[in-house]
């Protein structure tokens, strides 16, 4: 049977939507919220710098948040770097871009960080980090050059010897009491998401705080991770632990507070990422919207309702400091209503992940709480479902 698509809306009404969405049922100015800059960008050939530098200042400046301090900055590479949608560079898709990267690197070494972590859970691979970007076509040994103390870190499992960090998930978390993470998150002062913006198709939408669901180390919750152990030489991807549940992690962590509870992976991700971005919370939220990819995620995407995967252009950046909040807008750029229910908008198919961290206390996904610099989200929405 066909798949039936979302109706369309115009821009007034998906932003007369956004105005009726009830208030917070806890009351207005209770949670979390912060402003959040936004800023027209054609191509990746612009002064990155320039821009990111901008969209900053708007926010208070780069310094006040990272001079003199460790900043762990988590990627977005999501999938094996041989994927790509029409032979496209990865970074045009559904990678972070290598020259924004760059440039956020220069950006913070300019602004007195102590030392930069890159670090990502390469799929498939607990190897050198530095290998799997230059297999996505990079120049590493211009990012690492380009602030005085740069260092790569694939999270997949502890390559040095060393003790994983527990995190434990405040208030009353959903699915997992606390996470074992790399101690790259629990080492730092700043913990960045450098995300893109993009659909997916079990978890609404995936940006800054999606982006966290990848921190997870493949050695503990992957699917060949270890029982006892961690296995510190994994080589298949993070799937059926936090996924789709099919086994618990090794027994270094917890175990499901529920292992009855939903196996789908609509009702799973969407807790899962609420509750490491409580456990583990984001302190800047940068989300490339320059070029990217709507119908999903990734290249391995098919069939799904938001039509054919399809390269975009819609020439956007956000950053903020609360994830919420900059979700929130990004979900508004986008074209959906960030309060849709399950079964509505972005979320037909899973549970609304920004409502799920409100929930927690993370932030407000309220777009009437928040104070958006720098551009108006109806003159720079970029409609994601045709």
């Amino acid at each position: 049977m066909a798949l039936q698509k979302c109706p369309a809306y115009s821009r007034r009404e998906i932003l007369a939507s956004f105005a009726a969405a009830p208030a917070l049922a806890w009351g207005a100015g209770k949670l979390p919220v912060a402003p959040v800059a936004i800023a027209r960008c054609g191509s990746y050939a612009e002064d990155q710098a320039a821009l990111l530098r901008g969209l900053f200042d708007k926010i208070g400046g780069l310094g006040a948040l990272v001079k003199n301090k460790t900043v762990t900055v988590k990627l977005n590479l999501t999938g094996s770097p041989a994927l790509r949608l029409q032979g496209k560079p990865l970074g045009s898709t559904h990678y972070s871009h290598p020259a924004q990267i760059g440039a956020f690197v220069r950006l913070l070494g300019e602004a007195g960080a102590r030392r930069v972590r890159l670090v990502e859970s390469g799929y498939g691979t607990a190897g050198p980090l530095d290998e799997y970007m230059l297999d996505s076509g990079w120049n590493v040994r211009a990012i690492k050059n380009a602030a005085p103390q740069v260092e790569l870190i694939n999270t997949n499992g502890l390559t040095v010897k060393g003790r994983y960090a527990r995190r434990r998930v405040p208030g009353k978390p959903f699915v997992f009491p606390s996470y074992m993470l790399h101690p790259a998150y629990e080492e730092t002062d700043v913990v960045v998401s450098m995300a893109k913006l993009k659909d997916h198709a079990t978890c609404g939408v995936t940006l800054a705080m999606k982006n966290m669901f990848g921190i997870t180390p493949a050695s503990i919750y992957g699917d060949d991770a270890g029982h006892d152990d961690p296995n510190e030489s994994p080589t298949k991807g993070r799937v059926e632990t936090c996924h789709l549940g099919k086994r618990q992690p090794a027994r270094i962590a917890e175990s499901e507070i529920d292992p009855r509870s939903s196996r789908e992976p609509g009702y799973r991700m969407p807790r899962i990422t609420a509750e490491l971005v409580s456990a583990r919370p984001i302190d800047i939220s940068i989300i490339d919207g320059i070029e990217t990819m709507a119908g999903g995620e990734g290249p391995w995407i098919r069939d799904h309702w938001r039509g054919a995967l399809r390269a975009v252009k819609p020439g956007i950046m956000v950053v903020g400091t609360n994830p919420v909040s900059t979700d929130t807008v990004a979900t508004a750029l986008m074209g959906y209503d960030p309060r849709a229910p399950k079964g509505q908008g972005a979320f037909r198919e899973c549970d609304n992940t920004l409502l799920l961290a409100e929930q927690m206390g993370v932030g407000a996904a309220d777009l009437k709480q928040i104070e958006v610099r720098g551009g108006r989200i109806e003159e720079l929405m970029f409609r994601f479902t045709a």
